[in-house]
């Protein structure tokens, strides 16, 4: 089901929006609405305070303040008018709404017995537009095939929030499933190479964006989705139920998470999964990734960085031996 992200926003923001310049707007990336406080976008990775005529402003005191009102329209809006049957999104504090679009929430925790039980006086929003880029994976795929075994390498694609790595993931399944080979070692030809049955969990319903269990973005068509599902319960209900050739998760980081990526390895399927860090040596210092870091479980790192050229990427082999250096201007791997 797609979505236009502008419509999730009730009066006067829509209109906002509306107005702002069109380049700008088509590089929108977040909305963050805090009660009583400026509105702020992040575009093109640049924060902007927002005007109540749509133009961008770096003085707060010329943005437009949301008051209780807009605000509370707005949790009506993304709650579709039931805000307790999101309980579970509460707690977690975030809803995803169909498109794939995920809105963190800020406000005032409920805990019962030392642990958050749900989330009351909502009062901070951040909306994280959910784009689908065709081709965004087209320079690093190459890299993630074993020509030999007609497989891919297992892959941990790293890098700090807002880089990439979810939409990058979305490429990664769809061309995967489509199909893809190497034709002269450097040319990527797509169509020709045997389709692979690709398995998505995606527990924030971020990758696919389903809509009642429907993929609303273009994940290819041999790939299976097993949405709203925690990761590591997810990836062993794939490797039971739908026999997938790949894997591929978001964000693993807790020792469940690692279990499940190990004992999917050992069954001879294909991970490709993400995880938040600048670099090798800031995951290592997590206990849950450490051994897989260790154990060269992975064959293939992707290192992803933004710049104002589009995505730049460095990349390493399991035994952290540089395959692919960055762009003029990049950093080294590591």
């Amino acid at each position: 089901m797609k979505v236009n992200w502008k419509e999730l926003f009730p009066e006067p923001i829509r209109t906002i929006l509306g107005r702002m310049p069109p380049a700008v707007l088509e590089k929108v990336e977040e909305v963050r609405i805090r009660e009583g406080r400026p509105l702020e976008i992040n575009a093109g990775d640049t924060y902007h305070f927002l005007t109540a005529q749509g133009s961008l402003t770096a003085k707060p005191e010329e943005a437009y303040i949301p008051l209780k009102e807009v605000t509370h329209r707005l949790l009506d809006l993304i709650s579709n008018h039931s805000l307790y049957t999101l309980e579970e999104e509460l707690r977690k504090g975030f809803i995803t709404i169909p498109g794939g679009h995920r809105i963190g929430l800020a406000g005032r925790t409920v805990l019962s017995g030392g642990r958050v039980e749900t989330l009351r006086d909502i009062n901070g929003f951040n909306v994280r537009v959910a784009r689908e880029v065709h081709g965004v994976a087209d320079r690093i795929l190459p890299y993630l095939l074993d020509m030999k075994s007609g497989q891919v390498f297992h892959t941990l694609i790293l890098s700090p929030p807002q880089q990439g790595k979810t939409t990058l993931l979305r490429d990664l399944a769809r061309q995967i499933s489509n199909g893809c080979r190497l034709v002269g070692g450097s040319e990527f030809v797509q169509g020709l190479r045997p389709r692979l049955k690709v398995g998505i969990v995606d527990e924030r319903s971020e990758i696919a964006g389903s809509y009642k269990g429907v993929p609303g973005f273009d994940v290819g068509p041999r790939t299976d989705v097993m949405d709203g599902c925690p990761k590591a319960e997810g990836m062993m209900m794939m490797l039971r139920s739908m026999s997938p050739d790949v894997i591929i998760v978001d964000e693993i980081g807790r020792p469940e998470d690692a279990e499940a990526v190990m004992e999917a390895l050992h069954s001879g399927v294909s991970v490709i999964a993400t995880a938040h860090g600048r670099d090798l040596g800031e995951l290592s210092s997590r206990p849950a990734l450490r051994t897989l870091i260790q154990e060269q479980m992975f064959q293939r790192y992707v290192q992803l960085r933004r710049t104002s050229r589009g995505m730049n990427f460095r990349l390493a082999d399991g035994k952290m031996r540089v395959l692919q250096q960055p762009d003029a201007g990049g950093e080294a791997f590591g």
